[in-house]
């Protein structure tokens, strides 16, 4: 028996609770620590250049999201197939293409440097099925699935930080601050991989409460969208309109605030620190509801209410009734309450309520191709169609359209889901009643 497979012995006798939290705080240090190999070009700003009427870090933008893309519908199969004992490997060796990906970005001059961007992005995009692999199919992965999302939150603008810290204070150039941000977390990198190695198995009332997860052939994945098409379709247009404006937020924070008279460097680490703790809250009280389908209701709830907060901060805003920090600062909250959970627990839970023999992994990275397929689109057509916009206008409109159609989506969701869900309830019963009459 291996050293690794002891440990998670020894690991397993300790009490359930202890451990979800050591395996929260494992996935939540190790994707934060992938985001300083994936989001720290972002704060540099790479002003003054254009190549073919482009943006020079829009290219840069859509060279990585184009990577990311391919790799989400790469992932669609590797994630549902990948077996749990080569998890941490892939892992390690995935960010380590990804980190030299960026040496290249900083060796290399511009405009031929943009290639490495798409290098250093194909191989994080599946990332995060790996590390959700670790925590899904539990009765407390509500609470570790929300930590983890957390790190969607904080780890942008804590990487932004130490990005525009080490340019400003170290004097750093922006080309070599992605290698060097990333040099920073590899330590860190490993020893949280190792503690996601040591967490047990899920046990048998796990698997019993929220049914057995289990790698998905291709036929019985196509079975999958089949019984879950228009639920499915209506999911992923809420799912990419909520990529699309998290990108331009994550991408171009920085443009955003200088856009609205703000260049406080430590603003994307305080923002993004307060919007964490509030959704952390809210989807964690989540674990204490046992029914699944009705815990899936509530996930709907508070995607919608996402959607309308996004889009009612943004109205009173342009009214002049709140300034540009409270702005930005409700916008976040909405948009990150809508998002989250569609990384976190959206298809865990949906699972669950339909005792559905799959995984999460699968599922998320259809809605994953499909978002960061939709937000390459908006970013060409941002650059080539209305190059003239600012940053902080694009996301001011952008928006306003994710609380219209986004919202509305949400609800035709639920309402969809709900009746699959009574369908369901009356086969079963009238299957019970055929065999007690015969």
């Amino acid at each position: 028996m291996s050293v690794i497979n002891q440990l998670r012995l020894k690991v397993a006798r300790w009490p359930y609770s202890l451990v979800s939290v050591i395996a929260s705080l494992s996935a939540f240090g190790a994707y934060t620590c992938m985001y300083a190999f994936r989001k720290s070009f972002a704060a540099g700003t790479y002003t003054g250049q254009q190549y073919l009427h482009v943006d020079y870090k829009a290219w840069l933008v859509i060279a990585q999201v184009v990577g990311y893309t391919l790799s989400k519908f790469y992932g669609i199969r590797f994630i549902a197939e990948i077996s749990g004992k080569y998890r941490a490997k892939s892992i390690l060796i995935l960010i380590g293409v990804s980190w030299v990906a960026l040496l290249g970005f900083a060796t290399v001059p511009a405009p031929w440097n943009i290639i490495f961007l798409f290098i250093n992005g194909f191989p994080l995009g599946m990332i995060w099925g790996l590390i959700f692999g670790y925590l899904e199919g539990r009765k407390a992965t509500e609470f570790m699935a929300a930590v983890l999302s957390i790190s969607l939150i904080f780890a942008s603008g804590f990487v932004k930080t130490i990005g525009r810290t080490l340019m400003s204070s170290l004097h750093v150039n922006e080309y070599l601050m992605p290698f060097l941000t990333g040099a920073l977390f590899v330590i860190p990198l490993l020893l949280f991989i190792l503690m996601l190695e040591l967490i047990p198995h899920p046990t048998e009332e796990d698997k019993a409460l929220r049914s057995e997860r289990s790698p998905m052939t291709a036929d019985e994945r196509k079975r999958f969208l089949l019984r879950f098409l228009p639920g499915i379709i209506l999911t992923i247009i809420v799912y990419v309109l909520l990529t699309v404006m998290r990108d331009i937020r994550d991408n171009f924070e920085v443009e955003i605030w200088a856009g609205l008279g703000i260049k406080n460097n430590s603003i994307y680490t305080n923002i993004d620190s307060m919007i964490s703790i509030i959704v952390l809250v809210a989807i964690s009280l989540l674990i204490l509801i046992k029914n699944n389908l009705r815990a899936f209701s509530i996930i709907h709830l508070l995607i919608i209410c996402g959607c309308v907060l996004a889009g009612v901060s943004t109205v009173l805003f342009n009214m002049r009734y709140i300034d540009s920090i409270t702005w930005m600062s409700l916008a976040g909250l909405g948009l990150y309450l809508g998002y989250v959970p569609y990384n976190a627990i959206f298809f865990e839970r949906m699972i669950a309520s339909f005792k559905y023999r799959s995984n999460v992994g699968f599922v998320m990275y259809i809605a994953d191709a499909m978002g960061y397929l939709g937000s390459i689109s908006i970013l060409l057509i941002k650059e080539i169609g209305r190059p003239g916009i600012s940053w902080e206008n694009f996301y001011n409109e952008g928006l306003l359209t994710l609380s219209v159609v986004g919202g509305a989506g949400a609800i035709l969701s639920l309402i969809y889901f709900l009746n699959t869900a009574n369908r369901q309830r009356k086969q079963n019963s009238e299957q019970e009643l055929k065999l007690f009459t015969t």
